[in-house]
């Protein structure tokens, strides 16, 4: 039944978004961290990436939760002399996370979930109807 396999289907986009999700928080959680170590590197943001399967059981398409890139931008420089973590020259390197950018993709991220959710709640509700419709 094709409600079924669409079913499945946001069901795989609410486990890759709930991954995206968890992995924006990580980044958030540690926007303020810094380097062990002075003139070491804090925390490098990752970025989610999706990938397309080819689910043989239903005969469609699903989208898992491919491996976090990390990324490449430079890390912000902040003067604090006095940090453990701080250069030769007084500067600690801080975490390429920029949290309006974290906070959009949440939100993002939030929207395509409850948007699978939604079609999952949808299908449910016409099979039930299609049940009811057969019984009578």
């Amino acid at each position: 039944m094709d409600l079924i396999k669409s079913m499945m289907v946001a069901a795989s986009g609410l486990k890759a978004q709930s991954g995206r999700m968890r992995v924006i928080a990580e980044n958030i959680a540690n926007s303020d961290s810094t380097a062990r170590v002075a003139g070491g590197d804090p925390y490098r943001r990752k970025i989610v990436t999706f990938e397309d399967k080819l689910n043989r059981e239903i005969g469609a398409n699903t989208v898992t939760l491919g491996r976090p890139v990390y990324d490449k931008t430079e890390f912000q420089l902040k003067y604090m002399p006095g940090h453990p973590a701080a250069d030769e020259a007084g500067y600690v390197k801080m975490p390429n996370v920029n949290s309006m950018v974290e906070a959009m993709d949440m939100r993002e991220a939030q929207r395509s979930y409850e948007a699978n959710l939604n079609l999952i709640q949808a299908s449910r509700r016409m099979i039930a109807q299609t049940i009811d419709i057969l019984r009578k």
